[in-house]
């Protein structure tokens, strides 16, 4: 059974969440952040990568080489209506940036994982070229 297409593209962003959360804490880890920081601001330089608006400038920064059916999931996605009010964000951003977790929980409950990682290390790479300039 493909899990993917059982899933509601709000359980793939639960799951597309928590790996890029996973992704971007493991990316810190390794680099020279982790050797000299508290938890603090190890958490705060996670936040850079993970908040909806990272997520949303990620999204259209890979929105190009999205194949066909990645960008039919995005779209299914982003248009999804949601119940809540989201907080620290407008709707667009939060939507997108659903979209965006919904992609790599997609991904992953597909068995791409090998496409969800080289998604996520150009979302990684775009937030900081961004947070450099």
């Amino acid at each position: 059974m493909d899990r993917s297409k059982e899933a509601s593209t709000i359980a793939l962003a639960f799951l597309g969440d928590s790996i890029y959360e996973f992704f971007v804490r493991d990316r810190l880890m390794e680099g020279p952040i982790a050797s000299v920081s508290h938890a603090d601001r190890l958490h705060r330089a996670a936040v850079r990568y993970v908040c909806a608006a990272a997520q949303a400038a990620s999204l259209a920064a890979i929105s190009d080489e999205l194949t066909e059916q990645e960008t039919a999931l995005v779209k299914r996605a982003r248009n999804h209506r949601i119940a809540t009010k989201p907080k620290n964000t407008d709707a667009v951003t939060y939507k997108q940036a659903t979209a965006f977790e919904a992609l790599l929980g997609w991904l992953w409950l597909r068995g791409e994982k090998e496409r969800a990682l080289a998604l996520m290390e150009k979302a990684a790479l775009f937030i900081e070229q961004e947070n450099e300039g």
